[in-house]
């Protein structure tokens, strides 16, 4: 049975009353099975703080050199990204400056589109293509634009393989330019005749934002692509989409007469 002193306790003599704080009259008390096994857990964790101190106490070396390791390498990223990393990016995007030229040139163009599209891959005058922005420069931002446009002037020059490869490399936060990507593997798919993939791909594109410009745009491919696979309920359904949400899209003032063939 555990005994405790009683706190506050007095004795019945009426002549002399003890200061509680020097009784040392020990009073006997029950105590139930509860308070013993809390009372346990407070010297378990007694006694698991003081192996921790002394566990602390005699690794402090090699606790400090962890520390000071971190403190190095944190130091380390910021002075790589300040003196290394920021201006790589500078210079990959000055350098692909003439590659984007190239592709401009290529889009605009009524002929030689090809040999335009091949000097913004490969490089010109001197300068690198998206090919070697991707390879000179790799981790940079730089060099995961060049990956969109690669994809894009690959699916111009109808090699779809590399074209899908480079768009998959690709990666980006702005949902118009994420959209474009992914319809552009869709492309692809199709002039491989995956239909399946190109389907899905182009209800992936059309989901990615709700806008007027990308959305009704792919839902119609999709659509196309469906009736390409018979699949005329579904494309009936999103060429109505586009009929209700985006009539004054582009898209939108063309579709009236495939949805009423589709409806016949």
């Amino acid at each position: 049975m555990a005994t405790y002193n009683k706190r506050g306790y007095k004795s019945p003599k009426p002549e002399v009353e003890k200061d509680p704080a020097f009784d040392t009259t020990v009073e006997e008390v029950n105590v139930n099975e509860s308070e013993s096994t809390t009372a346990g857990v407070f010297n378990t964790l007694d006694e698991t703080a003081n192996r921790t101190e002394e566990w602390v106490i005699r690794n402090q070396k090699a606790i400090l050199g962890v520390i000071a390791a971190v403190a190095i390498g944190t130091l380390g990223y910021i002075l790589f990204d300040k003196f290394v990393s920021t201006p790589k990016q500078e210079e990959a995007f000055r350098d692909m400056n003439q590659a984007q030229m190239y592709f401009q040139q290529a889009v605009d163009a009524t002929e030689k589109q090809d040999s335009l599209f091949k000097l913004s891959l490969k490089g010109g005058e001197g300068k690198l293509g998206f090919e070697g922005i991707i390879s000179e420069y790799s981790g940079t931002k730089a060099a995961n634009l060049a990956e969109y446009y690669a994809g894009m002037a690959y699916l111009n020059t109808k090699q779809f393989d590399k074209s899908i490869e480079h768009l998959d490399n690709f990666s980006t936060s702005d949902k118009v330019l994420s959209a474009l990507a992914i319809g552009a593997k869709g492309d692809a798919n199709a002039e491989l005749n995956k239909n399946e993939e190109a389907l899905m791909l182009y209800v992936e594109a059309a989901n990615v934002d709700d806008n007027d410009f990308v959305t009704p745009r792919f839902l119609l491919k999709a659509a196309n692509m469906a009736i390409v696979l018979k699949k005329n309920d579904e494309a009936l359904g999103y060429l109505k989409t586009i009929k209700e949400k985006y009539e004054t899209s582009q898209e939108g003032s063309t579709v009236d007469i495939l949805i009423a063939s589709l409806e016949k």
